[in-house]
């Protein structure tokens, strides 16, 4: 599935250079007229939550709207920022020391469209190499800001699924092999192949299975990651590590994971529910 990512290289690229000028305090106050102009203009993406809130039994109005729009927006920001200045962001790790050993140890890490998961990637809490796997359909302009961005994380690699299935199992394969870190999003197939019904919230919708198909077939553990926005350039990670059962069927084993997963995703959006990012319908049969 192709769902093209929010924003826009005008507003991202004045948000970067208004913070090498005058720090993130600014940057913080001027994302209220940026996201009031996507209040007005963005009809789809009101549509959309409408339908998201509805479905979670959560009150939806003009305000909320407005607000789940600005978290997106600092999200976005700090995405591009924390490449650049990763020092000026705190990232609090609940049991850290144990996740670090996971990630050193080797794992799959399943992330969702939710906080700011990329923003993690630019100050991990792991040496070990990280292999993000993403395909992102995303406007040149936005593309080319991160290009420039001079600061990067030297233990970070994409494996861009652009490049063909083929390519992208190698590179998956070898990566699990070196006891690497694998990362991978989970509420969002990116072909039919993976698509995976299951009830969410009382209706049915598609996730990704290939994350845990992959740990079936090489016996390697997940680490669920939620990157939850906390304040002003600081997030509060938290982990949960599921355990497939190997001594299963395929089919079951990875049916009882996903589960484990959603049950996990929908706890986290009932506490947090303006940090999820997929702003179309999820429900929809396409």
């Amino acid at each position: 599935m192709n769902v093209k990512q929010r924003g826009s290289g005008w507003s991202i690229r004045l948000a970067f250079n208004l913070y090498k000028l005058f720090g993130y305090k600014f940057i913080y106050i001027i994302m209220y007229p940026v996201t009031f102009f996507y209040f007005i203009f963005a009809k789809n993406v009101k549509e959309s939550l409408k339908i998201y809130y509805k479905t979670l039994n959560l009150e939806f109005n003009n305000w909320i709207y407005f607000e789940h729009l600005r978290m997106f927006a600092m999200c976005l920001c700090d995405r591009f920022i924390s490449k650049y200045d990763p020092d000026s962001y705190n990232f609090i790790y609940e049991h850290g020391e144990r996740v670090t050993k996971n990630l050193d140890d080797g794992t799959i890490l399943l992330f969702s469209h939710f906080g700011g998961w990329a923003s993690s990637s630019s100050k991990p809490s792991t040496k070990n190499k990280i292999n993000i796997v993403m395909k992102e359909v995303i406007l040149d302009s936005i593309k080319n800001i991160e290009r420039n961005i001079d600061k990067t994380t030297s233990n970070i690699k994409i494996i861009d699924q652009s490049l063909g299935q083929l390519a992208v199992s190698i590179a998956i394969a070898n990566a699990i092999s070196n006891k690497e870190v694998v990362a991978i999003m989970a509420d969002r197939p990116t072909s039919e192949k993976y698509k995976y019904k299951v009830e969410f919230f009382g209706k049915i919708a598609n996730f990704n299975k290939n994350p845990f198909k992959i740990s079936y077939k090489t016996k390697t553990p997940i680490l669920c990651a939620f990157v939850i926005s906390s304040g002003l350039q600081t997030y509060k990670v938290k982990t949960i590590k599921l355990d497939l059962n190997f001594d299963l069927k395929e089919d079951e084993a990875i049916e009882i994971a996903i589960k484990q997963y959603v049950k996990l995703l929908e706890d986290i959006l009932l506490e947090y529910p303006n940090q999820w990012f997929n702003f179309y319908n999820f429900w929809e049969e396409k």
